[in-house]
Formats: C-alpha cells, structure tokens, sequence
C-alpha cells in the first residue's frame, strides 16, 4: 500500500522566502526522519514544493475544453507544501509513521493530510480502469 503524507502549505510556505535559521533543527528532523523510513525500506520519495505563483492549474469545462490558470492561488489551506511517499504493509503501520512525522512548520499551526493511493489491484482486470467493487 502507498500512502502520500502531504504537508499542507502556509502564508510561510507561500511566501517562497529562504526560511530563516530557526528552521534548522526542523531540517535537520526531517532528514534524520526520512533517512529512518529510507533504512525502513517504506520511503518512496519525499519534496518540497515551490510556492502556488511557481505553478499552474488547467481546468476542464463538461463539454472537455481547458483553461490554464496561472498561481499564485489564494487559498492556501486547499494547498500542498510538500509531500512523502511512502510504501507499506498496512493502514495502521501508515498511520505510525504519520505520528512521528515531524511538526513542519516553526511556531505555527499547520497540519499534514494522509491519502492512500489507487493501486492497479484496485481496478478490475484488463485495465479498464473501473473501480472494483469489493
């Protein structure tokens, strides 16, 4: 099972300003935490992002035509800092890892999300890509 721990963005992190020296122990953290999942063997992958005005959107209208909308994006709750892939054998073993993932933002609230991703085995067969009902 794959689970992305993504770290939700901030005014901080959507300023796009080097942080400051106040977050060298976090850094320091985070990387001793990600080594520790590396070592574990259930680290995938692991980024931080670029602020929302680095980036864009394209939107689908019904009828399939697009539109390119250019960042930044005002709301930075509904927003991505960062993210951690990680690959394990349960939900509960997903959920342990989560709990010691390091607080990612200095003296402020901020919250990470966890989702499970789609794996081919959740499709039925032939690459159909239709949900399997279980």
């Amino acid at each position: 099972m794959r689970f992305m721990i993504q770290v939700r963005a901030t005014d901080v992190s959507e300023r796009g300003e080097p942080p400051g020296p106040e977050y060298a122990k976090l850094f320091e953290e985070m990387g001793a935490f990600h080594e520790e999942m590396a070592r574990a063997g259930v680290l995938l992958d692991g980024a931080g992002l670029r602020p929302s005005r680095d980036g864009w959107r394209q939107r689908y209208d019904a009828d399939g035509r697009r539109e390119v909308v250019d960042g930044p994006f005002a709301e930075t709750k509904e927003l991505i800092a960062g993210y951690t892939l990680i690959q394990v054998r349960s939900e509960e073993e997903a959920r342990a890892w989560a709990s010691r993932f390091p607080m990612p933002f200095v003296g402020m609230a901020c919250e990470i999300e966890v989702r499970r991703l789609y794996e081919d085995a959740d499709f039925a067969p032939g690459g159909d890509m239709a949900i399997r009902s279980e």
